[in-house]
């Protein structure tokens, strides 16, 4: 076999190779619909209690915190640490319930950045619903 011909041969056989490699990915299989996203949230992250004299259903998940809706419809995001530039990722996450209020501390880290943090901060609600910053 001529040189040429072995190379043509064996170019073949890496682009069918190659072409096998190309098929499409399988989509990811959604979640089951009955499958509440803040059911893995530990418990010292999670306040269910009464402020403002009304029931109120908090949890800090991904560095933002969530009320739950009446009625089972669902959570509403109440609060997150403002954007940033550049990709973070949380760091810190932390809540406690004290007094007739509540107090969350969000922090979000820079990737490669030492330390802590990059937004965030700490935050405090007498309602669940309107916060101020620390």
């Amino acid at each position: 076999m001529t040189g040429s011909k072995w190379r043509a041969q064996w170019s073949l056989l890496v682009l069918a190779v190659l072409w096998a490699g190309c098929s499409e990915p399988a989509p990811p299989e959604p979640p089951p619909v009955d499958v509440d996203p803040m059911a893995e949230v530990p418990p010292e992250r999670v306040f269910k209690g009464v402020l403002a004299g009304k029931p109120v259903h908090l949890a800090v998940q991904g560095c933002k915190v969530y009320r739950a809706l009446p009625e089972g419809g669902g959570w509403q995001m109440v609060l997150e640490p403002e954007l940033y530039p550049f990709f973070t990722s949380c760091d810190r996450q932390t809540l406690l319930a004290e007094k007739g209020a509540v107090t969350v501390t969000l922090g979000r880290i820079a990737f490669g950045a030492g330390g802590c943090c990059a937004t965030g901060g700490t935050y405090r609600t007498k309602d669940g619903e309107v916060w101020k910053k620390l």
